[in-house]
């Protein structure tokens, strides 16, 4: 399998699980089996969602699904069997510390659902404590050499530097940078950088030089909505559309939690629901490849 990803993809991610349990439905682990299954049925609703939003004219070939395993099992075979892209978390949920979800037997979960893109999200800051960004570049790039070595799922990278006060016009940035070349040099490689948004386009054509130094050419980058309002994440799409190597988006919250809230409530139908989440999936898809 040819590494990096340089063609356009738009993602609905939806494999939160603390916030869904906490946020959505006031819940804490360990959770009851019934339990589990009502947030899987909450996320069944997202994934009705988007295949709404395909069958009303977004593009299948640049659309695809993050979801986890823990409450999308079903879904995640679903999607595989219909042939979309699906990336699913290798990350322990809620965690400070960037770990494997299932530890040693993290090669099997993989390849037990075989996903487009294994995505991890990791809190790491180049200014931070040393110690604990060796631990975990040292997890990550044996995900990464395992990935490379098998040939299978691409890797999909969303690095965090955990503390969004810090992250102004000018100093947000600039960590990116240095996170993306730090892990790089510890040899971790992803096909797929996941980026929160930015305010300019000459940061984002930094991050994508970063992304592509050293024969890195089809490694490419995607924006995060971080949960932010509509009106943010349409800015951001709008200023990372325009630079080249900012190949898509992956806008989760903004687009499902209004209407997932709206039918836990009560205040809407499971359809209402996913007919909101397809319209506004497909909204986001029509800025960026109009922008």
């Amino acid at each position: 399998m040819p590494r990096g990803w340089d063609r356009p993809l738009y993602i609905q991610p939806f494999d939160h699980r603390g916030s869904f349990q906490s946020g959505l439905f006031g819940w804490k682990a360990p959770l009851s089996q019934a339990q589990t299954s009502e947030i899987a049925g909450a996320k069944q609703i997202i994934y009705d969602g988007f295949r709404a939003a395909l069958a009303g004219g977004a593009p299948a070939a640049k659309a695809g699904i993050l979801v986890d395993e823990q409450f999308g099992a079903a879904i995640l075979r679903d999607a595989k069997a219909k042939g979309i892209t699906t990336a699913c978390p290798a990350e322990k949920s809620g965690q400070e510390e960037f770990d494997l979800e299932y530890g040693e037997e993290f090669q099997r979960h993989i390849e037990a659902f075989d996903p487009t893109f294994c995505k991890v999200l990791v809190r790491y800051n180049p200014e931070g404590d040393r110690v604990l960004n060796q631990r975990q570049a040292a997890r990550l790039k044996r995900l990464s050499d395992y990935l490379a070595r098998a040939n299978r799922s691409l890797f999909m990278f969303e690095a965090l530097k955990g503390d969004k006060k810090a992250y102004d016009l000018e100093v947000r940035p600039r960590l990116m940078v240095e996170a993306i070349r730090e892990l790089q040099a510890a040899g971790v490689e992803p096909d797929l950088w996941k980026i929160e948004g930015l305010d300019r386009r000459e940061d984002c054509q930094k991050i994508v030089a970063t992304a592509r130094a050293g024969g890195r050419d089809h490694v490419g980058c995607i924006v995060l909505g971080r949960g932010e309002n509509d009106s943010k994440v349409r800015e951001w799409l709008g200023v990372a559309a325009k630079v080249p190597g900012f190949v898509g988006f992956a806008v989760g919250r903004t687009v499902f939690w209004d209407p997932l809230v709206s039918w836990h409530a009560g205040k809407a139908t499971r359809d209402e629901a996913a007919g909101r989440i397809a319209s506004r999936y497909r909204e986001f898809v029509n800025l960026f490849e109009e922008s």
